[in-house]
């Protein structure tokens, strides 16, 4: 038996010719979906890129107990089982985190590996210009330095990362198509942001643009309007017809070496993006709409060689580890929670009513395939990191997050092992600030009428408790988010945890007026950069009301008359985030 997967980073499913897009041709991914199952319910676990990839070696959701970061020593990882039991795993990459610090035990877990270098900001090629930057200490801001000595070098297609990535895959199966036992991961970053391609597939969507956006969204809200908009939607629609041209390429080498007969095909992604869908780029600040969550899944099984079919079943991220040790006949390690989806492929039978997911530090967010529940995290909760492996994305924990360690009794899936147990933040632009969300897909399927149902609330959100349990989560987690540890979530909770996303999050003393919520954030992002000195300055703000309501405005004005010149910039821009509701 052989089985490949073919891994996108950021691909949107509704750019996708077979789930319904009419404007960027993706002839193969409709070829694709010709020859195998299509997905029409999968969605995401752990976000972003490493925690997903994390749940496609572990088969179970991470983000309940950790952020971005490397597998840990008690973790599975399907590929190492693989490789452990006489299946030989070659992973060839050009996704750029495997080698930084927060990624750095993946590739390694593969019998082989092949990385591929130039993505993003991949600190690879040097020039001139990035060495006097480094000097001037200029290497943070709007210019990308490592980039731009990378696409100095990256001069033609061939060049290009993913061209190099899929080469090495094409080259792989040209060697061994006809030996058995073999696991291949082509994965990408591509269509993942900045969207750099050549000429060849820029020119099918030629388009005047006069703004300064470049092909690198910033992770924010929109702010440069319709045209900016447009002009983004077409470069990430070229980068898309590139990642069809080379999946066409994995096709042809099906078709050429009969790899149908018995060679199970997987195409996935880690997670979509929005390009200016509910007025963000990106992802990771706003709430996990369905354009980031609900992602594209395609997988051909040469035993039941179903073709051009679709399954409505949910399934998740971490259902492709469980799938792939199942079809090579592997025990499934009791710590992975994925469900194997040859029951979906071959008998259309579900395999499970609601999925979670999201962000450590963000919402809880849960789906049944309409409803989406998006539970926010209280003001002042506790947050932790439980891990042997402290590194961020792309650094070590700094001794200063060290200083005061905790050691976790073991949890359910860490084989009898002892954690570290260490205090994190959330970020500037806490997902409090966008408060808890519920939405019914079917008449509202762009998300954009949240609705207040408390009895609907407290159904979704005892499921969701049932999964976290399931999970062995964190005990501090059920208070981050209104739940009780033990018993039921009754509806007595939801009007307690919707009070505090609210009215108690009006400053004290300033209770008597009107705030709206946009200025509540705004204000408590305020008093973070601040502290005691934003409370004291309460008086000022009262006299900006706007007729005895608290707006965005006055606390903008507020904002700028208290703020010490060196912070105002980087207030406003906290600020103007937390500001946006929606």
């Amino acid at each position: 038996m052989k089985a490949i997967m073919v891994m996108f980073d950021s691909l949107n499913r509704k750019m996708l010719e077979p789930y319904g897009c009419d404007w960027i041709p993706t002839p193969n991914f409709q070829r694709l979906a010709d020859r195998a199952v299509t997905f029409d319910c999968n969605y995401v676990g752990s976000m972003p890129c490493m925690p997903a990839r994390r749940e496609l070696h572990t088969g179970r959701l991470n983000f309940q107990h950790r952020s971005w970061g490397p597998l840990e020593p008690f973790d599975d990882s399907m590929p190492e089982i693989l490789k452990n039991n006489g299946i030989y795993t070659h992973l060839t990459t050009d996704h750029q985190h495997y080698w930084e610090d927060g990624g750095a035990t993946y590739h390694h877990r593969y019998s082989s590996f092949d990385l591929n270098r130039g993505q993003e900001g991949d600190p690879w090629k040097t020039s001139p210009e990035l060495i006097d930057a480094t000097a001037e200490r200029k290497l943070v801001g709007r210019v990308n330095y490592f980039d731009k000595a990378n696409r100095e070098y990256i001069d033609s297609e061939e060049k290009m990362p993913q061209a190099r990535t899929f080469r090495a895959g094409l080259d792989f199966l040209e060697k061994n198509h006809e030996k058995d036992n073999w696991f291949l991961q082509i994965e990408t970053f591509d269509p993942h942001e900045p969207f750099f391609t050549q000429k060849a597939y820029k020119e099918q969507f030629a388009h005047e643009y006069q703004g300064e956006m470049g092909d690198w969204p910033p992770y924010y809200f929109v702010t440069e309007g319709e045209d900016s908009v447009r002009h983004m939607r077409l470069e990430y629609a070229s980068l898309i017809t590139m990642c069809d041209h080379y999946l066409g390429k994995v096709l042809d080498k099906m078709d050429e070496y009969g790899l149908w007969e018995d060679t199970m095909l997987i195409v996935n992604t880690d997670h979509g993006f929005l390009l200016g869908e509910h007025d963000w780029w990106s992802k990771s600040i706003m709430p996990v709409y369905e354009e980031i969550s609900h992602t594209p899944l395609f997988i051909y099984d040469p035993v039941s060689k179903a073709a051009g079919e679709r399954r409505e079943a949910l399934t998740q991220t971490i259902d492709l580890p469980v799938t792939i040790l199942d079809f090579f006949g592997m025990e499934i390690p009791k710590d992975m929670q994925g469900k194997s989806l040859f029951p979906v492929i071959r008998e259309g039978k579900k395999v499970r009513e609601y999925v979670i997911f999201g962000y450590h530090d963000g919402h809880c967010n849960l789906t049944d395939g309409n409803w989406v529940y998006m539970k926010a995290p209280l003001d002042g909760s506790e947050l932790y990191e439980y891990t042997l492996m402290p590194t961020h994305m792309n650094s070590r924990f700094p001794v200063s997050e060290l200083q005061d360690i905790g050691l976790q009794e073991p949890f359910s899936f860490t084989k009898g092992t002892r954690t570290m147990k260490i205090s994190a933040k959330a970020g500037m632009n806490d997902a409090i600030n966008f408060g808890t969300k519920l939405f019914c897909l079917e008449s509202d399927p762009k998300q954009e009428h949240p609705l207040m149902d408390i009895g609907k609330e407290t159904e979704l959100a005892n499921e969701m408790v049932k999964l976290m349990r399931e999970n062995d989560c964190p005990v501090e987690r059920y208070a981050r988010f209104g739940f009780p540890e033990q018993g039921e979530v009754t509806e007595e909770h939801i009007l307690a945890a919707r009070k505090a996303e609210t009215e108690d999050r009006i400053p004290e003393g300033l209770k008597n007026l009107e705030w709206e919520r946009g200025a509540v954030n705004m204000y408590h992002v305020v008093k973070r950069f601040l502290g005691e000195g934003a409370v004291k300055a309460q008086e000022l703000l009262v006299q900006k009301a706007e007729e005895n309501v608290i707006t965005r405005s006055s606390v903008g004005a507020w904002m700028s008359e208290i703020a010490p010149d060196g912070l105002k910039d980087m207030l406003w821009y906290f600020a103007a985030l937390a500001s946006r509701t929606e």
